[in-house]
């Protein structure tokens, strides 16, 4: 209880983590993961003493292709970096079945996820970077000026739809067709596929294998490095080279262990789908939309939005710009984020895809009146990043620069800090009544994991 304590959850506050996709988990959809039967059931076991499992998957598989448009599944890869991995793999196997093995050049715009280039690099892919505009879209001159330099070689174009700049790439299908008519094929990155269910699938804009992040779209609990599950749904003409597993042999082979992967949860996936259903799912993704765009339609004049939709509006996520302010005070975003902290909240994604910069996404977990908190506490954070613009507090010793305040600060006889205690905890009144107390003070991030030592005396 003393751990469960120390940590914020989704019960708490909301984490608000952009393209990680941090939604609720139901009840109902984790108790199967307990039961002996789904739990207790080893990998290898044969496949007639585990009907009711080849039932479940085989249902999954089935509902997965629907939401994607696209022909048959792989349960099999373990996280999206490992989906990308895969499918990467079915997209040099389908060129190298068709003779053309020197297809080995993978397109990757700068927006991209860095499991991107990595995944490129392992299936032995030579990664060519493609620009992005001003708008956070991919640079469609840049790109066709590379498919063209390249189109001999090109094997595939890994793109993320949604972008991870938090906008729909509103050149989508001219990508796709750019890069066929070269001769490859597109990847397409699925981590914002929450953006997508019910509205739109990938199978309609004519990508080739993309990965599905169950622990993030479909509810699997995400966070403290898994479980993951990231299948990999793929056209017709790319299903021969899923990865290898208990019905087939594939010139891939395995890319886990484990025949499905992490099948023991698995249930999840299944039950969330089954009672959402497909107006659930709509509704879902509308909702996390619309989120996102009410979060960065209360901060407009407070914080910039880094990029937008050519209509104003951003698609599951906006990115937060702080960068003048490292320029103009010395506060950078990591102040930030400390702060939050004493607000109740977890920080956004930090410095990424952009550097000095929050990636947010709500999701549709979250009601008005949480998001009207977070805003609420951003836009005081917004007043104290003022206040040391114009001089009213010392540039180096601020409640942003001392966040995050624990209980010993607060309890301890001595508090030099020039501003008050009260300031320092509970910065708006709302706070005193949902007071998430961090359990360790401010740390000074890298430069305690290049500097150990040892405190065993």
């Amino acid at each position: 209880t003393r751990l469960q304590g120390k940590d914020l959850s989704l019960a708490v506050s909301m984490i608000p983590l952009g393209s990680c996709t941090m939604k609720l988990n139901a009840t109902t959809e984790m108790l199967p993961v307990s039961w002996e039967g789904f739990s207790s059931l080893h990998p290898f076991c044969p496949l007639d003493q585990a009907q009711g499992y080849v039932e479940l998957a085989n249902e999954l598989k089935v509902m997965l292709c629907e939401i994607t448009g696209l022909d048959d599944v792989s349960l099999q890869p373990n996280a999206g970096s490992q989906g990308e991995y895969a499918g990467l793999l079915a997209i040099k196997a389908y060129l190298d079945s068709k003779g053309e093995h020197n297809r080995d050049v993978c397109i990757i715009p700068e927006s991209a996820h860095g499991t991107n280039p990595a995944s490129a690099s392992m299936a032995g892919m030579k990664v060519v970077v493609t620009k992005c505009d001003s708008e956070g879209n991919v640079d469609l001159e840049d790109l066709k000026a590379k498919t063209e330099q390249h189109k001999e070689n090109l094997a595939a174009i890994m793109i993320t739809y949604p972008s991870t700049h938090g906008v729909f790439e509103e050149g989508i299908l001219e990508i796709t067709k750019t890069i066929h008519l070269a001769g490859g094929q597109v990847y397409m990155d699925g981590a914002n596929l929450n953006a997508q269910v019910g509205l739109t699938k990938p199978g309609n804009f004519g990508i080739d294998v993309c990965h599905m992040n169950l622990h993030k779209t479909f509810c699997i609990p995400h966070g403290g490095g898994g479980p993951g599950v990231g299948p990999i749904a793929v056209a017709s003409h790319l299903a021969d080279f899923m990865p290898s597993d208990f019905y087939k042999e594939s010139p891939v082979g395995p890319v886990c262990s484990a025949p499905l992967g992490s099948a023991s949860i698995l249930p999840i996936p299944w039950a969330y789908i089954k009672m959402m259903s497909a107006s659930g799912l709509k509704k879902a993704t509308q909702v996390a939309i619309l989120n996102a765009n009410y979060i960065a339609k209360r901060l407009e004049g407070t914080f910039d939005v880094l990029y937008k939709g050519k209509d104003g509006f951003v698609a599951h996520e906006c990115i937060l710009d702080f960068r003048s302010y490292k320029r103009s005070c010395g506060v950078i975003v990591a102040d930030v984020a400390k702060r939050l902290m004493d607000y109740g909240f977890h920080a956004p994604t930090v410095s990424f895809p952009v550097i000095e910069t929050m990636m947010v996404e709500p999701t549709e977990s979250e009601a008005k009146d949480e998001l009207d908190r977070f805003c609420d506490a951003l836009i005081e954070i917004h007043k104290e990043i003022t206040d040391v613009i114009e001089g009213r507090v010392d540039k180096d010793n601020n409640v942003l620069k001392n966040a995050p305040h624990t209980v010993s600060m607060i309890a301890s006889d001595e508090w030099s800090f020039p501003y008050s205690r009260q300031k320092a905890v509970y910065p708006l009144a709302w706070v005193k009544e949902r007071k998430f107390w961090p359990a360790v003070a401010r740390v000074d991030n890298a430069y305690g994991d290049r500097n150990l030592f040892c405190s065993c005396g």
